[in-house]
């Protein structure tokens, strides 16, 4: 079993050679990737120094890592954390082999913090409203969404778009193991606190944006019919809602004298009917393209079998 240990960087000089050694302690076989993207300190000399791979992507933003990280790395399990200290690397063997044993396609350490300062208010109100939201969306969701720590099968690496560029790349992960219904499971780790000298990169509001964002993009291309439905829907109720003053008073006198109003209901229903029937097309266009992903997923071997012949 190879294993890969992927830790995405930007800044983190202050931590990344405690992480390195934490993960070399638990995982002592697998090859220890930090994939620097764009530090401005002494991240890239201390991993090197510390015996990690060090690789350079130079779009900025940790989807835009990610993406590399999965393209460029042939592994049989993948371990993906932050290089900030804050995930417990003795989790990682518990993590493996329940992904391994079980053949799972992705294990997510869900965050348990001890000090409150490791994991502001604000990001758990906003984790628990974003998971409650995917799952509202797609029919079931993860306790912790927006973990960092994650392990994953080659044929889940492999099969991941990766088509966001900043943090609300742990959404879409999520997303991607719910669509193709990949057998996944969860463990309990421990989340710390960073350690002097390292800062966050996460900002609460603009990223909180962002994944919205990619959350309804996500849904809009999933799920365009229950999307386009929904938009269909609301456009109809709200042309009827016009329409009722109107057949009241053609009822009543047998006249429509609020000409452009009618117009308008008619052509809200027009158009509720087009984005009816635009959603069913896009549905049928989703279904393949779901359908290709699928079939680039079953191209790997599941962890623990050996590869197709």
């Amino acid at each position: 079993m190879q294993v890969a240990v992927l830790l995405p960087c930007y800044n983190e000089e202050a931590a990344i050679a405690e992480t390195i050694a934490g993960f070399k302690e638990h995982l002592p076989d697998a090859t220890i990737y930090v994939f620097d993207n764009n530090s401005k300190d002494r991240t890239v000399e201390i991993a090197e120094a510390n015996g990690a791979v060090v690789r350079s992507v130079v779009q900025q933003g940790k989807g835009n890592v990610v993406r590399r990280m999965f393209a460029d790395i042939d592994a049989d399990v993948y371990v993906m954390a932050d290089g900030d200290l804050t995930y417990d690397p003795a989790a990682a063997p518990e993590m493996v082999r329940l992904l391994w044993d079980h053949q799972l396609d992705m294990v997510v350490g869900t965050r348990h913090h001890e000090a409150e300062e490791a994991y502001r208010g604000g990001h758990v109100l906003g984790n628990k409203a974003f998971t409650s939201l995917l799952a509202w969306l797609f029919g079931r969701s993860f306790s912790d969404i927006f973990s960092g720590y994650r392990a994953f099968s080659k044929r889940y690496a492999k099969s991941f778009p990766a088509l966001s560029a900043g943090f609300e790349t742990e959404t879409e992960m999520s997303v991607h193991a719910l669509e193709l219904r990949m057998p996944t499971g969860e463990i309990a780790t421990r989340y710390g606190t960073r350690p002097e000298g390292s800062e966050s990169k996460l900002n609460t509001f603009r990223d909180g944006w962002r994944i919205l964002k990619t959350i309804g993009r996500l849904f809009r291309v999933e799920k365009p019919r229950e999307f386009y439905g929904t938009v269909a829907l609301a456009i109809q109720v709200a042309a009827i809602v016009l329409a009722v003053p109107l057949f009241v008073t053609y009822l009543q006198t047998g006249q429509v004298p609020r000409f452009p109003t009618a117009i308008l209901v008619t052509g809200m229903s027009i158009v509720a009917v087009l984005t009816f029937f635009a959603g069913l097309t896009i549905a049928a266009i989703s279904r393949q393209r779901q359908e290709m992903r699928r079939l680039a997923y079953l191209a790997q071997p599941a962890p623990g079998q050996s590869a197709p012949k």
